[in-house]
């Protein structure tokens, strides 16, 4: 099996619906922080063109349940590349819940995330920058690196 970046994540009260399991929105988010989390310690010198042209879009986010967690619980994240074209990137996500030294997959997730650069309102595709490819590459499936 692959490398995968992991985050850890304690549910909390606000994260759960009237029933006290997660709120399904949440699981997308936690996506999103992954994902900012991985720029933040794999690839910084992303973070510098996203402040200036580079943007990422995502296109698609996904979640499939196997399972209800609630308050308090603690969570792996774990992100893998999936696929990565010339301008797009595709990550999946295992949430997995952590008791006692057991491990549970609860969710698993993706997202497709578009490279694009220029001004908004006339943004064009760009090509997946060399530092996030580099820095993907130790999570990548067996099948993800399509078309450098």
């Amino acid at each position: 099996m692959p490398g995968h970046y992991e985050i850890r994540h304690t549910v909390g009260f606000e994260e759960t619906n009237l029933v006290g399991n997660v709120y399904y929105v949440n699981y997308l988010r936690w996506q999103g922080r992954c994902r900012e989390l991985f720029l933040r310690d794999k690839a910084p010198a992303v973070l510098a063109e996203l402040q200036a042209d580079l943007k990422l879009f995502t296109l698609k986010v996904e979640c499939e349940f196997f399972a209800e967690i609630t308050a308090f619980d603690e969570l792996s994240i774990r992100m893998r590349l999936e696929e990565l074209t010339q301008t797009q990137i595709q990550f999946s996500f295992d949430y997995v819940r952590l008791h006692e030294g057991m491990e549970t997959l609860v969710a698993r997730g993706r997202q497709r995330v578009a490279c694009m650069r220029g001004p908004n309102m006339n943004t064009v595709p760009a090509r997946v920058p060399e530092q996030l490819r580099l820095a993907l590459e130790p999570y990548a499936t067996a099948s993800a690196l399509v078309g450098g």
